[in-house]
């Protein structure tokens, strides 16, 4: 397949890589000239404009920073300069109004469009074992999943427009109030006297077992090996741990629903970002309670 891929970040990058890596004609397009060189040192060809990059493809994807760029793009780059026929997939993280609005759009126009949102962080969207949370209709999931694939180990499909996004605020949320309780479970269980490799040896295979502890562990030397055993550097950065919940936050709002510890784990993620630590992986949040 001939695809446009926009937006070659920490995230975009090994996304691109991955489908040119797959046989598919990557046609890249950045602001960064460093994120186009390394696009083209991974087999991508590289444009000097997003609309230029959508000509003659069967597909478009974007991983792009929040939803006012993911609608600028869209609107002016993307509707009306790809080909009919061509699906778009969207795989930044945005609110859920916004994923809508670009796709109803994308429809009106005659295109197929899905949200697509991932989890993993950096290290899965080099290895290609992304997980997407798809929003769209059956035939736009069913256009968008074979270019999905060449990126991801898991396409899940959840139902209408937005509904991409819902998942993946929704997972982060927890994810976060999950990784707090991690930290704080850790740090009492040290001030105990309890050894954190013996209290993860036992809480592993016990009921207070979760995804923080056994596969993320925030201490460094527990566990397997994560951005705590690397000085909490790379993964999954504090900054857009903080950007999911406000997400989530705002969707609760709008949605009416309340979400105390999910309010009480953007504030305590606002805190530590606020001191500084907005590139470093959310995890070091455990920092605070030693």
């Amino acid at each position: 397949m001939k695809i446009a891929f926009i937006g070659l970040g920490n995230m975009g990058g090994g996304m691109a890589a991955n489908l040119a890596n797959a046989g598919h004609d990557v046609r890249a397009f950045d602001l960064s000239e460093q994120a186009l060189a390394t696009a083209k040192e991974h087999g991508c060809e590289t444009f000097s404009s997003a609309s230029e990059a959508c000509e003659g493809v069967d597909a478009v994807v974007s991983m792009l920073p929040n939803g006012e760029i993911v609608k600028s793009v869209y609107t002016s780059d993307v509707i009306g300069k790809a080909p009919q026929g061509a699906v778009f997939l969207d795989c930044s993280t945005i609110d859920v109004a916004t994923a809508r609005e670009v796709a109803e759009a994308a429809e009106a126009a005659g295109y197929a469009m899905v949200d697509a949102p991932v989890s993993g962080g950096i290290a899965a969207a080099e290895a290609g074992t992304l997980t997407f949370m798809v929003g769209g209709s059956d035939e736009a999931f069913a256009k968008a999943k074979p270019v999905l694939e060449g990126m991801g180990k898991a396409v899940i499909h959840a139902g209408q427009a937005g509904n991409g996004q819902a998942a993946k605020i929704c997972n982060n949320m927890l994810l976060a109030v999950q990784m707090i309780g991690t930290c704080e479970a850790f740090a009492m269980a040290q001030q105990l006297g309890l050894d954190p490799q013996t209290f993860y040896d036992i809480s592993s295979v016990s009921s207070g077992q979760c995804w923080s502890m056994t596969s993320y562990c925030p201490v460094p030397g527990v566990g397997p090996k994560s951005p705590a055993d690397n000085g909490y550097q790379g993964g999954f950065a504090t900054g857009l741990m903080l950007k999911d919940l406000k997400l989530a936050m705002a969707a609760a709002d709008t949605a009416g629903v309340d979400t105390k510890m999910g309010r009480r784990a953007r504030e305590l993620y606002e805190e530590f970002d606020e001191k500084g630590n907005g590139a470093r992986d959310f995890s070091s949040i455990i920092e605070t309670l030693k």
